[in-house]
């Protein structure tokens, strides 16, 4: 049985084109829908491409950060997705957005969470002297980058390299983990409990299922 998937983005849509490589016989993840705040949005082009519906829904023409939200969760419903899935989506959630959508809702942040929540996060771990960095899946909740991880990827930071680099290396892990998190969540294995996120029926750590490289 597919498991239908709803793809927010803002940008480019990297992400999102690694989701739709992913895609295949095996994969029960689908992607029905691509959702973009951002008709400029070149994510828009590469969902085009791979025969995927689009829909652009403007934040600037609603009066407030609800009443877009209202209008973002009745366009996605209408998709009726299984998963709803954050790739590059610029926009702070309301609460009420994410208790809608809660234990279906993923995110990927460029960082090994918690450390290093909100923006800047490349920047960030090179001025802290940091000897690791990397990316997160996780489901959302309330707290800005806050929620249970589902799996990180972690790779050294070399003494030579610029930020730019770093970020690079850091763009190829997030193409690596988020389609094998969105495919965990398609197969049934993924799933967010009481007690946070689960693998395979068993609790992860705080640090979800950790890839290092």
């Amino acid at each position: 049985m597919p498991c239908n998937v709803v793809v927010l983005i803002s940008g480019s849509g990297s992400n999102l084109q690694a989701l739709i490589d992913s895609q295949s016989d095996s994969n029960p993840a689908r992607i029905g829908a691509v959702i973009s705040n951002r008709a400029d949005a070149y994510g828009l082009q590469r969902a085009q491409a791979a025969g995927i519906p689009t829909q652009v829904l403007s934040h600037r023409e609603f009066a407030d950060r609800e009443a877009f939200d209202a209008a973002l969760m009745a366009a996605i419903d209408a998709f009726q997705p299984d998963l709803v899935v954050l790739a590059g989506f610029m926009r702070i959630l309301t609460p009420g957005f994410v208790r809608h959508y809660q234990g279906r809702l993923l995110n990927i942040h460029p960082s090994l969470l918690p450390r290093h929540k909100g923006l800047d996060t490349h920047n960030r771990a090179v001025a802290a002297g940091d000897a690791e960095h990397g990316c997160s899946v996780h489901f959302v909740t309330e707290e800005l980058d806050g929620g249970p991880v589902a799996i990180q990827a972690a790779i050294p930071i070399r003494p030579d390299e610029s930020v730019a680099q770093l970020t690079d290396r850091v763009h190829v892990e997030e193409h690596r983990i988020y389609p094998l998190a969105v495919r965990w969540f398609a197969e049934g294995r993924l799933r967010l409990g009481e007690q946070g996120a689960m693998l395979d029926g068993e609790k992860l750590p705080v640090s979800g299922h950790l890839i290092r490289t």
